[in-house]
């Protein structure tokens, strides 16, 4: 495995679940493992995750570049892009601010459902884990969609159980991102995401969608396109 945001190949595991969240996502042995490193396995140059790692390859992607996305940013590739990044995207954050018209958003000044910005202000939107926290996915993905010129793409993560299809947690007990003691209503999950996470972002009127992936089923990034008419 190499990093996609700095080329590092070593890295170190650390165990990112804890019991009450497996039980309540009701994940096998296997798939809590999977999580576990997608989340908490880093680069031990640059300190990206799985998840981030993902992130950097769909973004690398969108910039028809084969280097990784540190020596993108400082030979100036994408310094003409006007960007949008809703909420901290983890590790990439400093690298995203390096890139193009940077513009952060983060909730609850922005929210996701209710973006403050024009149509067809950016060619490319980025967000990370954020999706499966808000009550409306596909309408969330559908801000992101109306923000971005023809031509632009939406580049993100969420968590994605592989072995099963989404699930609504309406209903269900509340599950947090974010240790038990430290939890509030902005950390509940709305959505547990599946093998068809993939649809969203049609279901929101994206024209093209691809699957970034750092080790299937470990470590996936999606990158939506919107259509250039």
């Amino acid at each position: 495995m190499q990093c996609g945001v700095c080329g590092g190949t070593s890295f170190t595991a650390r165990k990112a679940l804890w019991d009450e969240l497996i039980r309540e996502w009701q994940l096998s042995p296997l798939e809590a493992a999977e999580i576990d490193r997608q989340q908490g396995e880093t680069c031990n140059r640059c300190g990206a995750n799985v998840r981030s790692i993902a992130l950097a390859n769909a973004l690398r992607a969108f910039l028809g570049t084969k280097a990784v996305l540190l020596d993108t940013a400082a030979s100036g590739t994408g310094k003409n892009l006007d960007l949008l990044e809703i909420n901290e995207a983890g590790t990439l954050s400093p690298v995203l601010r390096t890139l193009g018209r940077h513009v952060f958003g983060a909730y609850p000044q922005v929210n996701i459902h209710a973006l403050p910005y024009a149509d067809a202000t950016f060619d490319l939107v980025v967000h990370s884990d954020t999706l499966e926290h808000v009550p409306n996915p596909v309408h969330a993905l559908a801000e992101c969609r109306r923000v971005l010129k023809p031509g632009g793409a939406l580049c993100y993560t969420v968590p994605v159980v592989v072995g099963r299809m989404t699930r609504d947690r309406t209903g269900l007990p509340k599950s947090y991102h974010g240790r038990p003691t430290t939890a509030t209503d902005d950390y509940v999950v709305q959505t547990e995401f599946g093998v068809d996470a993939w649809t969203y972002p049609m279901r929101a009127g994206f024209t093209e969608v691809s699957i970034h992936a750092v080790e299937y089923p470990i470590g996936l990034a999606f990158l939506a396109r919107r259509s250039g008419a």
